[in-house]
């Protein structure tokens, strides 16, 4: 009995001491909000999600430049309500019955607000106005489905008969398995309308950004009158890793990157995303004739 008396003796002296200190406890740590930073894929460094957004989803510290969507794009690339979509209804379907196809296909509409890998249509970029595609990497990967080749196909058509320069913003894994041959089918007819368009006479600009591999490489993303990359994108068919595998040799540091791509004469420039838009300003009034080389 004593001991215990001895004991809560001392435990109330310590309430005390605790009390006299103001010692309200341990400190209880404010949860960090999921989307107060973003970790960058390639140096692994945090960076606050709204300086990344700010600074175009490209690493301050390493210079990566991270996934960009759609409406990113279009907003850092295009003049400010000039952006008009075309072929919105031209959407996949299932032509295999491949399971869960479908509601993987509703899934991603739902989540990212978009109906197909690609979005087409019409715009202003300095004043010029153009046809543009943006591919997404976040759907499917960007594969090509009929309905990407369609739409792209589609797009390069109305250029030629509007007379209008065409921008291609290309991000892909390839071909879409799910709809199997239908999907690699469109290889061949986006490469022939790209070519109606060249008859036509106007100017296609191709840009690819990170990865671009597979068929879009192998068609339409590589016919590019002036073909320019985004630092550090992936661009090839096969990827490195597949590569390496077949050959049995170890690839070079950099292997199918922008810059070796640029080095071995495959693009024309790689250009930071920050400075793309007037990048393609410049070629686009270069093209019309409003400035010329001098200037």
């Amino acid at each position: 009995m004593m001991e215990k008396n001895m004991f809560t003796k001392r435990r109330e002296r310590l309430d005390l001491f605790r009390a006299f200190r103001g010692d309200r406890g341990p400190v209880k740590e404010k949860p960090v909000p999921d989307d107060l930073y973003t970790k960058c894929s390639a140096c692994g460094r945090p960076i606050l999600s709204h300086k990344y957004r700010e600074n175009l989803r490209v690493c301050p510290y390493c210079g990566a430049h991270g996934v960009f969507g759609v409406r990113d794009r279009l907003s850092a690339t295009v003049d400010e309500g000039s952006f008009r979509e075309l072929f919105r209804t031209v959407t996949s379907n299932d032509p295999l019955d491949f399971p869960g196809y479908e509601e993987k296909l509703a899934g991603l509409e739902q989540k990212l607000g978009l109906r197909e890998a690609v979005v087409t249509g019409t715009c202003r970029i300095g004043g010029c106005k153009a046809a543009i595609a943006v591919m997404d990497s976040r759907f499917i990967m960007g594969s090509m489905s009929s309905a990407v080749g369609e739409r792209i196909t589609r797009l390069a058509e109305y250029a030629a008969k509007k007379k209008l320069p065409l921008i291609i913003f290309s991000a892909s894994g390839g071909a879409r398995m799910q709809e199997g041959i239908f999907s690699l089918m469109q290889m061949a007819k986006t490469s022939a309308a790209i070519a109606r368009l060249g008859e036509a006479g106007c100017l296609y600009i191709s840009v690819f950004t990170n990865p671009t591999t597979g068929g879009v490489t192998a068609s339409f993303a590589s016919l590019g009158d002036i073909i320019l990359a985004e630092p550090g994108a992936l661009i090839g068919f096969a990827g490195p890793r597949v590569i390496e595998q077949t050959i049995k040799q170890k690839l070079p540091e950099g292997f199918q990157r922008a810059e070796f791509q640029q080095e071995c004469g495959f693009v024309d420039e790689v250009v930071p995303r920050a400075a793309m838009r007037k990048k393609l300003i410049q070629l686009l009034k270069l093209h019309s004739g409003e400035v010329s080389l001098n200037d």
